[in-house]
Formats: C-alpha cells, sequence, structure tokens
C-alpha cells in the first residue's frame, strides 16, 4: 500500500471538514424559532455530565490499573473521592479542582 498524497489528503480533509460543517450547522438553520419538546430538552441536558463522566471514568478505570501495584491503582480513585465530597459540600468546581490535585499530589506522596 502506498501512502497517501497531499491530493487525496486535501480531499479527505475537505470532505471532513464539510460533514462536520453540515452537522452543526443544518440543526441551528432547521431549529430556529422553534420551541424543543420538553423530554428533548431535558434528554439534551443530560448530554454535558455524562460526556464529562465518561472522560473522568476513562482516566480512572484502566484495564492495567493493578499493573503497578495496589497504591498506584488506588491514589486516583481516592483523589476522585476527595473531589467528589468537596463537590457535594461546595458545589464550586474551582474547590473541586483545587482539592483534586492537593489530593492527587499528597496521595503521590505517601
Amino acid at each position: 500500500m502506498e501512502p497517501m498524497g497531499w491530493g487525496d489528503y486535501c480531499i479527505v480533509l475537505g470532505c471532513c471538514a464539510i460533514t462536520m460543517l453540515v452537522c452543526r450547522v443544518v440543526p441551528l438553520f432547521v431549529l430556529k424559532g422553534k420551541e424543543l419538546p420538553e423530554g428533548v430538552g431535558q434528554a439534551l441536558g443530560f448530554i454535558p455530565p455524562a460526556a464529562f463522566a465518561a472522560l473522568v471514568a476513562n482516566d480512572l478505570l484502566t484495564p492495567g490499573m493493578f499493573d503497578a501495584g495496589l497504591w498506584p491503582a488506588a491514589a486516583p480513585l481516592v483523589a476522585a473521592l476527595a473531589v467528589a465530597l468537596v463537590a457535594w459540600k461546595t458545589k464550586s468546581l474551582l474547590w473541586c479542582a483545587v482539592s483534586g490535585v492537593a489530593a492527587y499530589a499528597l496521595l503521590m506522596l505517601l
């Protein structure tokens, strides 16, 4: 198999750019001025927390997390628990970030 040339690369890049533009812009024009049903609006509200949870879970739970031992695998989970407690208590993103970094740093020193 030979490498892709610049012409083919530009065609693929252009097709990807057009597809992304259409997928993002067409719904704006189609739904402009229309009210979404309550259920759809409520369902769309769950997307950001679900995406964030998936990203966090992907970093916390990996297939080879216990290869280096129990403590290196448990430290991020304990730090995440500390962040969850701070989030529940303060409801502040700033304090969550500060406590998460501090907890992880302290746990790595142990």
